[in-house]
């Protein structure tokens, strides 16, 4: 079975309706359509609420299934809809708004910090990304300006798809140690920051992003924590 990804398609999209064509062995859901986006990628899972005709129950998180499968866990306790029933979902928007904000910032991030990134970690209010940084930067408030005029630019953010040898073609495009790039489907969907002469960053991303930099809001970097001989870890907040 596969699902539907509707926040791939849509990611302002807020209630759709769906067919519950399974269950998972610990209490999750599984739709054909879906517009929970799942945990993956440093990104949480999304939450919200599932709702037919004589029941509701709670969206805790969203995980990945079997396959192309994604599944919608409820609160403990909830009794979950038969299958061939049609829901509507509601997206709690609050949390993946606060996601998509903090993900895109963390895009920006690493064109401001031109290194390898080995983690991260995405929050609806704050995020963070392990950089291969043997050094602590001399001036965090200059990168925070620096950022902040990125966002302020109101730059487009654009998807593009190449297929999966094209990637291995160009492995520049590849920030993320930790992560592999979302493959398996034969091509790779790329995040694009900004257009022509102003783009700023192109890198491959599963995630959920606003559309416009603009959209992000203040930011402010906060603690810059050094975590092994290499690494440096920078927590990123919205401020706003």
């Amino acid at each position: 079975m596969k699902t539907e990804m509707l926040f791939r398609d849509d990611a302002y999209m807020r209630e759709a309706t769906g067919i519950v064509i399974g269950h998972t062995e610990d209490g999750g859901v599984i739709l054909d359509r879906s517009l929970f986006y799942p945990t993956g990628g440093g990104q949480p899972g999304d939450g919200g609420r599932l709702e037919w005709g004589g029941g509701a129950l709670d969206v805790v998180t969203t995980v990945k299934g079997q396959g192309d499968e994604i599944a919608l866990v409820a609160a403990e306790g909830s009794t979950l809809p038969p299958v061939g029933t049609q829901v509507s979902q509601q997206l709690d928007w609050v949390r993946r708004n606060g996601h998509m904000r903090v993900h895109t910032a963390l895009h920006l991030l690493s064109v401001v910090i031109p290194l390898e990134v080995s983690g991260g970690s995405i929050g609806p209010d704050k995020g963070r990304l392990d950089f291969n940084m043997p050094e602590a930067p001399e001036d965090k408030e200059a990168l925070q300006m620096q950022l902040q005029a990125l966002i302020d630019k109101d730059l487009p953010v654009t998807e593009d798809w190449i297929t999966d040898a094209e990637l291995d073609a160009n492995p520049g495009l590849v920030k993320t140690m930790s992560v592999s790039p979302p493959r398996g489907s034969g091509r790779v969907r790329l995040i694009r920051i900004g257009a022509g002469t102003d783009q700023v960053d192109l890198q491959p991303c599963g995630g959920t992003h606003v559309s416009r930099t603009s959209e992000i809001g203040r930011i402010r970097l906060g603690k810059i924590e050094k975590k092994g001989k290499q690494n440096r870890r920078v927590y990123l907040h919205l401020d706003d």
